[in-house]
């Protein structure tokens, strides 16, 4: 069965290709992309795309989708359906799950999971240490085997740099990114929040952007003594933008992604003692703000991933100390991204590249292009549509967003996956 998207702007970064282009599908792969396709057939399946824009499915590599082991948050079912309601095709999970998916059996249920019941392309990532302890190194080779596309403790540091140049050097011999979750405990010990003038007015213990900047500037000169791929979860501080600049400068092979929020909230987001808006690393301050943008433009930082965090009510209606940090971000993260476009910051073109081919690239996934022959994921999005975020209304279990109730511009109309919509 072939399918026809028609008339829409095709923007490909990985091809360099921005027009008014017909794509077409058949048998789940693109095999024409073109002002006058050639091998249509008369039965067809034709989406007008007339007025929206056409790019390669949007990819996340930073979710976390809760199953095995915390279902009343999220699961592979309702996280998925998040993704393809918000536009994204693939999504990568992280390995903090319950057990830790430090053992190639629960890799395989994830994929079994996401097999009979996700909604879009579902790619493990396997933890870098045993139980997420930091104390032993998961058995990497065979989680790879089993399926995994990098390695991460993310939701916990590892503190051991020894342990974390083996996982390095390990991660490497397989060809697997290793992913950094950039957080000195010693440091951040007991904070709720950015360290500063609204932590103290409103008496929490704040966290210094030296937690994030000392673990960032460590992971990068394990990277360059051992050549491995490194990748730098949720950037968040000024200082960490520098660093990573200074060294990709050098040739080190790092990349890095951040969130929506880190370039949308400020730490006043947290007045009214607002859990939703308590995350880690925590929202900074508007130097940060302008220096993760910054990041974003002269490309220090490659990717954008929501860092999808659902949480159920009882974790979040606490003591702001005590509330679990995250939030949900797989339906908000394209409008928000959109904005930067609107601000200047990004052009169009390199928003989606931020989306699509440079978070296939940082984990080395065969994804994010709609080259001749490559699976047909893809999503359609009407930059124009106006909506408002009601949680209530969101596909994920979970509802602990910090944008509720805000206007958004810009949604996915239609996402394809393997050429199926």
């Amino acid at each position: 069965m072939q399918l026809l998207i028609k008339g829409g702007r095709v923007i490909d970064p990985a091809n360099n290709i921005d027009g008014l282009y017909d794509v077409l599908v058949e048998d789940g792969k693109v095999v024409e992309v073109s002002s006058h396709v050639s091998h249509l057939t008369s039965h067809a399946d034709i989406i007008d795309a007339s007025g929206k824009i056409v790019v390669p499915g949007l990819i996340d590599i930073h979710v976390h989708l809760r199953e095995p082991g915390y279902e009343w948050k999220e699961t592979v079912k309702t996280g998925t359906a998040a993704a393809v309601a918000g536009g994204f095709t693939s999504v990568a999970c992280m390995a903090n799950t319950e057990p830790v998916n430090d053992d190639p059996s629960i890799t395989e249920y994830i994929l079994r999971k996401a097999k009979i019941e996700g909604s879009c392309n579902v790619f493990p990532i396997g933890a870098i240490s045993k139980g997420l302890k930091g104390e032993e190194l998961a058995n990497i080779g065979e989680l790879k085997e089993a399926g995994c596309v990098a390695v991460s403790d993310d939701g916990r540091p590892v503190m051991n740099a020894d342990l974390m140049r083996r996982a390095l050097e390990y991660a490497s011999s397989f060809g697997l990114t290793v992913i950094s979750h950039a957080e000195d405990l010693t440091l951040a010990k007991g904070g709720a929040m950015n360290e500063g003038a609204v932590a103290t007015r409103l008496g929490l213990r704040g966290i210094p952007n030296a937690a994030e900047d000392v673990m960032v500037a460590r992971d990068i000169a394990l990277a360059e003594l051992t050549g491995a791929r490194l990748h730098i979860a949720h950037i968040s501080t000024k200082a960490a933008v520098r660093i990573i600049r200074n060294a990709k400068a050098r040739g080190v092979k790092v990349t890095a992604e951040t969130a929506p929020h880190y370039f949308t909230l400020t730490e006043e987001a947290v007045e009214g003692y607002n859990t939703n808006a308590k995350m880690n690393p925590p929202l900074g301050t508007a130097e940060d703000v302008a220096a993760i943008k910054e990041g974003l433009t002269d490309g220090t930082i490659d990717c954008i991933a929501t860092d999808h965090a659902p949480h159920d009510p009882d974790s979040k209606d606490v003591e702001f100390p005590l509330a679990a940090n995250g939030i949900v971000g797989l339906e908000t993260s394209l409008p928000l991204t959109l904005n930067l476009v609107k601000e200047g910051v990004l052009t169009l073109s390199q928003a989606i590249e931020k989306l699509t081919v440079n978070p296939a690239r940082a984990i080395g996934l065969k994804k994010g292009t709609l080259s001749v022959g490559a699976d047909a994921d893809i999503t359609i999005i009407d930059l124009n549509e106006e909506w408002a975020v009601e949680p209530a209304k969101l596909k994920s279990k979970s509802k602990n967003t910090p944008f509720a109730g805000l206007k958004m511009k810009g949604k996915a109309v239609a996402t394809i996956v393997g050429g199926k919509r």
